[in-house]
Formats: C-alpha cells, structure tokens, sequence
C-alpha cells in the first residue's frame, strides 16, 4: 500500500504557494478536515511528512485521507472567514467545531416595517432589519425576548395595524401593549418605545433611564400621574435589571470575554457581553471535535464560527490565554466591523476579574450539563435502551463497567475500572490497578491483566458464595444474564480449586494448588489501590469484584476488544457481553463484526459510553499521575541497604546531591552522623 506521501504527491506538487482554504475527503467523499493557509503548498505537505511527530489526532487523520481539495482567497483574513463558514456547513469530524450548529437564533426588529415587532429569527439577511445575537439555544433568546417584552411595551401580535380595532388585546390591560390596533397611541410614541428596546438590547440602558425619568417628571408636571406612575414603574425595572448584572466595568468599552472550561472529551465556552460598562448578557456554547486539541486552539475555532456570522463586534475581546493565530484573527474581526478590534489576555485589575468569572462560569455550566443528565431518569432509561438495541444485548445493561489503561511509554503503568448502575457513575464500587506482569508499552497485555484480575476476583468471590450459601433466588440486574453465567462458573469451579493470575498476567490455570481456608486481606486485595471509600473487612463481601456486569467496555477498538474477550473468555466468561469505544470515530466495535456499530452522534446511548469512556480515563490518569510522581522522586540511595530515610536525609543535608555521595571518600560518607565505614562502603558501590 502506497505511503500517503506517494499516493498524493502529484496533488502536493501541483499546490500553489498562495492563501487559501483545504479541504481532506475520506474514501466516502465525506469531508473529515477543514484547514486554512497563508500557503496552501507548505500546510497540506506538512500533514505527508514524519508521522512519528503528530499528535495522535493527526495521525489517525492523515490515515483517512482520500482526496485533497482548496480554494484559493485573496488574503489570509479571507481565508480564515471562509474556513469558519465551510466548518459550519459541512461540520468535519476532525475539526473544533459548535455542538448541534444549525443556524443559531438572533433576535430580529424590521425598522421597515410601519409598525415594528421583536421576533426570533435563525438567519441573518442584508435586509436593512436590526438583529441581535447570536444565542446559544432557543431557551437562551426566549428568555432575552421574554425580558424585553415585560420592559418594553411593543406589540407582539401579527395583525395588520389599521388603528380601527373598537378595542385592543389583554396586553394592552396589563401595560404590555400601548395599543397601535385601537389608536391608543401615535405612530412616534410606538417608535420611541422601540428606540428603547434598541438601546436596552446595545446595552445602553443608562441613557434609557435617563430619558424614561425626564419623560416622567414631564407627564408628573402635566397632572399625567397614572402615565408618570407607570414610567417610574418602567425605570425601576430596567434599575433592577441592571443591578443583577455580575459585574459593573469602569472601563465604557464594548467588549466580548471569553472563558473555556475542558473535561476530557467535552468543551463549554462561556461568552459574557459586555456594552458600555454593563454585562448586558451571557450565555454557554458546547464544542464537539475537541478531543488531543490544545486549549489555544479550541477557543481560536470558537472565535472564528461565532463571529463568522454575527452582526455585531465590539472593540475588545478577553480571552484567558493567548489563542492561536491570535494575529491573522484579529486583522479579520477588524476588517469585519470596519475599525480596529483588540484580542487581549488580561493579566491583572478588573478585566483579569471577569475573564477569570468567565472561566468559572463555564466550568459550572459543563459540571451542571453533566448533572443534568444524570439526574434525568428518562434520558439514562432511553440511553440503556439503545445501547441493549444497537448491541443485541440479551438484557438491559443495568451495571455496566468500563476499562482504560494509562502509561507513559510503558512506565508507571496502571488500569481503571469504573461501574455505572442503571446509568449513574456508582463511584464506591471504582476500582484501580497498578500493572505489574507486563513490561514495555503494551496496552493490549495490559488490559489483560486487569481483567483477569478483576474476573478472577469475581469467580473467587461466587465459587465462595456458592459454597457457604448456596444458590441464591434472589438475582439482581438482568437475572438471566447473571444467572448464566453463575451456572456456568459453578459447572466449571464443581469440584476444582483456584489460582489467582500470575505473577506474569497469565490467568494461572492448570495450577493445582490446595485452597487456603481463609484468604488474608492483603492476598484479597493483591492489585487493589485506592478505594473509593474504606476497605471492607475479612467477612465483608465486595460488590464491585463479586457483581456480574451486564456490559463490559473497553476504552480502544478491535485490538482492545480481541486482547480483552481472551482475557475474559480464558477465565469462563466470555459469554459476558464487551464492546470498545474508540476515540477515532466515537464508534463501537463488538467481537465477530467485522463494521463498527456506529451510534447517532446525538443519542443518549453514545453520551452515556462517552460518560463512562471519559470518567474510566480521568480515573486512570489521577492514579497514574499519583504513581509517576512518586517514582520520580525516587533516589539512587532507595535501592541500597542499609541507607534508611534518615541515613538518606543526612547524606543530601552533608553533600547536596546524589553526584556529590558518588564523589566523597568513604572517610567523609563515614563521618556523616548515623553511618559506619561498613555503610559507608556500600553506599558507595550501590552508586
């Protein structure tokens, strides 16, 4: 098969050297990746090059190519605009892009119109008509529109205004309405009061108090008390408005601030609009596409598609960090308004405070998405469902555990096991295993290791279950299921005794050794770390090592998935239902299918595997973290006899560093307080 450098090199050598906009399509003709470049030439040959360099992301990208396509801009600003609108039109896997983008809704008023109205409006056109926005969700724009109405009193009917109606509509009664209908008022009163949803939408909501007091102290000189009363009713509801807001800047700048928050796979953007000192609006953005992406590069593809479609820039944008090509987005937002827009990261005073409220705010938006889910019974229902009907479960996966595997190269290797019951994470029964029988990086062998240890707990703990209680008729989570395989682990264990996985990660088997008559914790928790909550004791029986999962998944695809069926197919239990979800196309891969099963991007059965995928993963790396730091401290000096924490602490206080022991005499290590000559002695051949 040729390299991907041979198969496109006519394509690469044929690129011009100009700005432009890429595009990779795989074998489908689906379009995988958008890109842009000041010289296409130079960009797209840098994806053919060593692939030993690129992050994990572009590497399983370059597999995918099929055919490359451009076009050609006129500036690199160009191309970057462009970029944002194709990303949004075609929605390219491998690209940061907003999650369920349609066309996100805008407020809309048509000043062309005699008698105009505020109205939700999903596209933006060159129509003379004001807009505002864009929103995050309809929820988000409903609300805006429902604050305005009960501020503001225009007309929200649909009706042909001919002011000959004998009698205006109930909003006219409860002063949401100053009824045009019934010539209740002028055609020049109406158009004030839409100024002013003008102005409170720009933010401008000092100057309409201002003009609603000078309106009500005239209407009060007139003997007008009811109009005055309902004036002054109208300024302190903007007063009480505006006094919710956050947070008040000194600096009258109009500026949009921007905080990211990240967890595993997922990305929430929180943008606060700020105009004229007031922070006249917020609202949360979610990311897909995010995945082995660094932060600088997710908020630039952020930035890029919001304004790639709004209506209004302002002269400042905050950000939390420095984004990438920071430079090339600022010339293009500035030559989007027409005059100069900054792109700054604040770095102290009052900015620096509500971009960091800005972070903060988003992280709460992502932590409350997820409680959210949780806490909604049907979507954990439905998504059980799914997931028995796109894997042909024979029950519901009422328990569901799922694996991951962390290591650097090889070193400080550990596993994870996680445990989902009726799709809520049950987080005591969370498992961590330091990997000790496998050597070098070998993620396959790893997960074996796991999973014979985990399954051979779960054999031990039924085979003792068994013999003190009997068979038991109470079976919860998918009694047929569990029921099977109880019978068959007893059919296997009838009159045969256990061996715990070897020291190597085999599973053991074929050693007969006589059963011990009670098992000692330690020997019980051999691989165990890290409980979630305190141990059990002798006596106590372990839920999480003793339950019959109903769905096994692992985090990987059909390596992961073919290691770990013969793992857990060694130990008697294959029949156990295991699926791999890999992170290349969020799909599912299933023992014997040769296609993945591929779940809709928007069912609830893929968030709640991407759930457990992304909770075994932060579980793991924690743990590995934990193990490197420790070993990374380690001294030479650990591994020689005699030399204890105290003796070590002496050394280092005496000689300041492992190179300054190895170049002492013995003389001097012996004169060190707590040493000998014969200590001395070996310390310095153990160096």
């Amino acid at each position: 098969m040729p390299t991907p450098q041979k198969q496109f090199e006519a394509q690469l050598k044929a690129l011009p050297a100009r700005p432009g906009v890429y595009l990779f399509r795989n074998a489908k003709g689906n379009v995988v990746y958008i890109g842009k470049a000041a010289s296409l030439k130079s960009r797209v040959r840098s994806y053919f090059g060593a692939t030993h360099a690129f992050e994990p992301k572009t590497r399983r990208l370059v597999e995918e190519i099929a055919d490359i396509e451009f076009i050609l801009t006129k500036t690199a600003q160009e191309a970057l605009l462009l970029e944002a609108t194709l990303v949004k039109r075609h929605q390219p896997f491998f690209n940061v892009r907003l999650k369920d983008d349609k066309h996100y809704p805008y407020l809309k008023i048509d000043l062309k119109e005699p008698w105009p109205r505020v109205e939700i409006t999903r596209r933006v056109l060159n129509d003379g008509a004001r807009y505002f926005g864009p929103f995050a969700s309809a929820g988000s724009v409903r609300r805006s529109l429902d604050l305005v109405k009960k501020l503001f009193p225009w007309r929200s009917c649909t009706k042909v205004i001919t002011g000959e109606d004998p009698r205006p509509c109930l909003e006219y009664f409860i002063h949401r309405c100053i009824g045009p209908c019934a010539s209740l008022c002028t055609k020049e009163e109406y158009d004030t009061v839409i100024s002013q949803t003008i102005m409170f939408l720009e933010g401008r909501t000092d100057e309409i108090a201002r003009d609603l007091r000078r309106e009500m102290q005239r209407a009060s000189e007139e003997l007008e008390y009811e109009r005055a009363a309902r004036l002054r009713d109208q300024v302190q509801a903007i007063e009480r408005t505006t006094e919710q807001q956050v947070m008040e800047v000194r600096d009258r700048t109009d500026m949009d601030v921007f905080g990211l928050a990240r967890e595993e796979q997922e990305a929430y953007v929180q943008v606060w609009f700020v105009r004229r000192g007031n922070v006249i609006g917020r609202d949360n953005f979610q990311l897909d596409g995010t995945a082995d992406e660094p932060d600088a590069q997710v908020l630039a593809s952020f930035i890029e598609q919001i304004y790639e479609s709004a209506v209004y820039i302002p002269r400042r944008i905050l950000l939390p960090f420095p984004i990438a090509d920071q430079a090339l987005i600022e010339e293009a937002l500035s030559e989007r308004r027409g005059r100069p827009v900054t792109v700054a990261t604040p770095e102290r005073g009052e900015k620096k405070q509500i971009v960091q409220r800005a972070v903060d705010n988003a992280r709460e938006a992502l932590q409350q998405a997820r409680a959210r889910w949780l806490a909604d019974s049907g979507k954990k229902q439905e998504a059980l469902q799914q997931l028995q009907d796109e894997l042909n479960l024979p029950s519901l996966p009422q328990r569901i555990e799922c694996y991951d595997i962390s290591n650097i190269q090889g070193t400080s290797a550990v596993g994870s096991m996680v445990v989902f019951v009726d799709g809520h994470p049950k987080r005591n029964e969370y498992r961590r295993f330091r990997i000790k029988g496998v050597t070098g990086a070998n993620d396959f062998a790893m997960m074996q290791e796991v999973l014979k240890r985990r399954f051979w707990k779960m054999r031990r703990e039924t085979e003792a279950e068994g013999a003190n209680e009997g068979a038991s008729e109470e079976l919860t989570h998918a009694d047929t299921n569990r029921a099977a395989v109880t019978a068959e682990l007893s059919q296997r264990n009838a009159g045969a005794t256990m061996t715990p996985p070897s020291a190597d990660g085999g599973d053991g088997a074929g050693a007969q050794q006589p059963r011990a008559e009670k098992t000692s914790l330690p020997a019980r928790r051999e691989g165990l770390v890290g409980r979630a909550e305190q141990s059990p004791t002798e006596t106590e029986y372990d839920q999480s090592f003793g339950a019959v999962p109903d769905l096994v998944i692992v985090d990987g695809g059909k390596g992961q998935v073919s290691a770990a069926h013969d793992a857990m197919r060694n130990l008697g239990i294959g029949q156990i239902p295991l699926a791999g979800l890999a992170k290349r196309f969020e799909e599912l891969y299933v023992k014997d299918i040769a296609e993945p099963i591929v779940l809709d991007r928007t069912s609830q059965a893929l968030y709640l595997v991407q759930r457990l995928r992304d909770e075994a993963h932060r579980f793991a790396i924690t743990y590995h973290r934990g193990v490197r730091s420790k070993s990374g401290i380690k001294s030479a000096l650990d591994e020689i006899p005699g030399v204890g924490p105290k003796r070590k602490k002496a050394l280092l206080r005496k000689f300041g560093s492992v190179k300054g022991i190895r170049e002492a005499t013995v003389e001097e290590i012996a004169a060190t307080p707590g040493f000998t000559r014969a200590v001395a002695e070996k310390v310095l051949s153990g160096l």
